[in-house]
């Protein structure tokens, strides 16, 4: 049993860590480490198998990985050709053809360079997959711990429900996406009111963009209205023009309504972890749940989401990365100098 301290530990840390704020990245980080752990301690006790069994584990342990990282490749091309075709060909909207484009070269490297018997192309190709490895670890953790905080649900009474905006169709109608967020605030609105609490303030949260007529606030609360919302229910944040402003600001009129607070905000599932980091960020009392998004926007979608928290988290991020990349070229150096 002892050989299961380390992963009992990381998955202790990860509870307490979430215990005190589930809003942290370093929940999602703790979550991987737990797995990756367990898994490597379970795969060392598989020697005390019949040879046959663990044989069999062994095999798919490495085989699942490899197969699962093509299917995964070949899915992200096939989504980019789908974004294009329904979304256009904005740079956004690329992402996930160029992970999958990505991910094959990264193959084709890897099993090129056993051909050419060069040390220096082999110490480039180990220092990629070290960076590369671990930024898809940093991944999985932010998918992972992502899926599970959208599993949030409203417990007892909220004070005010927070809708963040997205761009506007036409300058001034909401379009499908948002309209999401709009219905999820909508129905956690009527959830507070079936349980007999006082009726909780929306508060659409949105600036005037510079190709818009009216304020994202404005066309999400005329939007609220016409679904049967009283206006007086209603409240806009029309200043933010980003995520982070949209918390500060929205936070400033909540304090002013009551100081004790307490909130939901409202955004895509794609985007609801990250705006809580936020929301932890600029002290925001509320936890962040998501609204459905269509299925074939997700991945390049999540994709934006991780490439934002990496950056944000940039210091510690690039200090890794910087520091793999030094200990793959000194071992390419040691290995040509040979």
């Amino acid at each position: 049993m002892a050989v299961f301290i380390l992963p009992a530990l990381f998955f202790l840390a990860f509870c307490v860590s979430a215990f005190k704020d589930r809003r942290r990245f370093s929940n999602a980080v703790l979550l991987g480490l737990t797995c990756i752990t367990l898994a490597a301690t379970l795969l060392f006790k598989v020697a005390a198998l019949p040879a046959w069994a663990a044989l069999t584990i062994f095999a798919l342990a490495f085989t699942a990985p490899v197969l699962g990282t093509v299917a995964i490749g070949g899915f992200l091309i096939a989504n980019g050709v789908t974004m294009i075709r329904k979304e256009g060909r904005r740079p956004a909207n690329l992402l996930s053809m160029l992970a999958g484009l990505g991910i094959f070269g990264m193959i084709a490297l890897l099993i090129a360079v056993p051909m050419f018997h060069s040390a220096v192309l082999t110490g480039v190709a180990a220092t990629l997959t070290l960076v590369v490895g671990y930024v898809a670890f940093i991944f999985l953790c932010f998918l992972g711990y992502a899926f599970l905080y959208g599993r949030i649900k409203v417990r007892g009474d909220v004070d005010h429900v927070v809708m963040l905006g997205s761009g506007l169709i036409g300058g001034d109608r909401v379009p499908p996406l948002l309209a999401s967020r709009l219905r999820k605030g909508q129905q956690i609105y009527e959830a507070q009111l079936a349980r007999g609490s006082r009726p909780p303030v929306l508060l659409t949260s949105g600036g005037k963009g510079s190709d818009e007529r009216v304020s994202e606030a404005r066309a999400m609360a005329d939007w609220l209205i016409a679904e049967g919302v009283p206006a007086e229910h209603v409240k806009l944040e029309e200043n933010s023009a980003t995520t982070e402003e949209n918390m500060l600001f929205s936070k400033g009129i909540m304090l002013a309504d009551k100081p004790g607070y307490r909130c939901v905000v409202v955004t895509n599932n794609f985007h609801a972890f990250r705006a809580a980091m936020l929301a932890r960020k600029t002290g925001v009392n509320g936890q962040v749940l998501g609204s459905p998004t269509a299925r074939y926007f997700l991945p390049s979608a999540l994709l934006r989401e991780f490439v934002a928290v990496f950056w944000e988290h940039r210091a510690v991020n690039l200090w890794i990365c910087g520091a793999l990349v030094a200990i793959g070229a000194l071992a390419t150096v040691a290995a040509a100098v040979r």
